[in-house]
């Protein structure tokens, strides 16, 4: 489908201390994120504290709504020119209580509920997808299914939606050049895998660490730090779980000299600044495009990745993203890279942690 791995005799998931690394304050912790913010995302250091505050309390306001709106939730993104919580749902009714929560009400014909059944759909029929399909994804924003499409293939992207039995009006095809790659060179804290692969920490948990699932196979062993692949999947998704006896410190390199403390995995929401470490690019920057991404790499599709315009490049696979000091997710692969710049996705954490019942440690 265009997609390759790069997974040769190199592989990475990238950079997140594993093994004792030195502390730091909180202000130099903080600092290498707020700079690579600024650098990324054109903010001014007032920009950078004022969004990550807002950003917080959006994502907070995210997770009360969607329990107490229900079935009419239809998704929330994070607007970054007002400092809002923007809220949809299918209720009229609901807005005067997305309002008095301190959001932006809008109005949606489809809930999140379909939306992700149509997402499903396409999953479902992701074999017969051409190969000129590089993704599908939920767009919050225009509360449909966006189908990416080259050029060349938009009437065939039509056609595998309609086979697959979602509803034309659901869907926009947007024509797109990208081809998605696992990215898997080197990374920071490297651990290597029989011997023959290098990889990086993702995030340390309760027993051991987490990376990408392209990084290794059950039973695979690990030295540097001693361990064992305890779990894996790829594709379908793109999670591992390491097991190892090393210490294991709740933070992420910072490229810089020190690290960046890991507080929690509460998710941020659509349109909220994301931070990503790698020992290729260092620290970069972007913000969240899309949640429930289906991408279509060479060696299978893997779905429910979080979409971002944060670059990377060869040796950020399998690394730290965090939104604030909550872990988002691990580097999963992506195309371009961080001199035109490009699109980057991540396995979410928290599917992580509960499809093996972990826990993250935290800093």
């Amino acid at each position: 489908m265009g997609i390759s791995v790069l997974a040769v005799g190199v592989v990475t998931a990238l950079g997140q201390a594993a093994v004792g690394q030195p502390g730091s304050s909180d202000e130099s912790r903080s600092a290498t994120m707020k700079s690579a913010m600024q650098r990324d995302l054109g903010l001014s250091a007032a920009e950078v504290n004022d969004r990550l505050a807002a950003e917080k309390k959006a994502s907070k306001t995210q997770k009360e709504l969607r329990s107490e709106l229900g079935s009419s939730y239809a998704g929330a993104w994070f607007d970054a020119t007002s400092g809002s919580l923007v809220v949809a749902s299918t209720s009229a009714a609901e807005a005067s209580t997305i309002r008095s929560a301190g959001a932006k009400a809008q109005q949606a014909k489809r809930s999140e509920k379909q939306l992700s059944t149509y997402q499903s759909r396409l999953n479902a029929a992701k074999a017969q997808a051409p190969d000129t399909v590089p993704g599908w994804f939920v767009d919050v924003k225009s509360n449909s299914i966006v189908v990416q499409s080259r050029a060349s293939g938009v009437d065939e992207a039509k056609s595998f939606v309609k086979k697959a039995g979602v509803p034309a009006s659901a869907v926009t095809v947007k024509t797109s050049s990208e081809a998605p790659r696992a990215l898997d060179v080197v990374g920071g804290n490297a651990y290597y895998i029989d011997n023959t692969y290098r990889c990086s920490v993702g995030f340390s948990v309760n027993g051991g660490f987490i990376s990408a699932g392209h990084c290794g196979s059950p039973g695979s062993t690990t030295t540097s730090p001693t361990g064992t692949f305890a779990g894996s999947s790829f594709p379908g998704n793109d999670y591992s779980y390491v097991r190892t006896s090393d210490t294991l410190v709740g933070a992420v390199n910072n490229y810089a000299g020190g690290t960046v403390a890991v507080s929690g995995s509460s998710e941020a929401p659509v349109g909220s600044s994301i931070c990503r470490s790698g020992s290729t690019t260092g620290w970069r920057c972007g913000t969240i495009g899309a949640r429930n991404s289906t991408v279509n790499y060479a060696e299978g599709s893997v779905t429910g990745l979080i979409r971002t315009n944060a670059c990377a490049e060869g040796g950020d696979s399998g690394g730290s993203a965090l939104s604030g000091n909550q872990a988002q997710g691990v580097t999963s692969g992506g195309s371009g890279n961080c001199t035109t710049g490009g699109t980057t996705y991540f396995q979410p954490v928290n599917e992580i942690l509960s499809a093996y019942g972990l826990s993250l440690v935290r800093g």
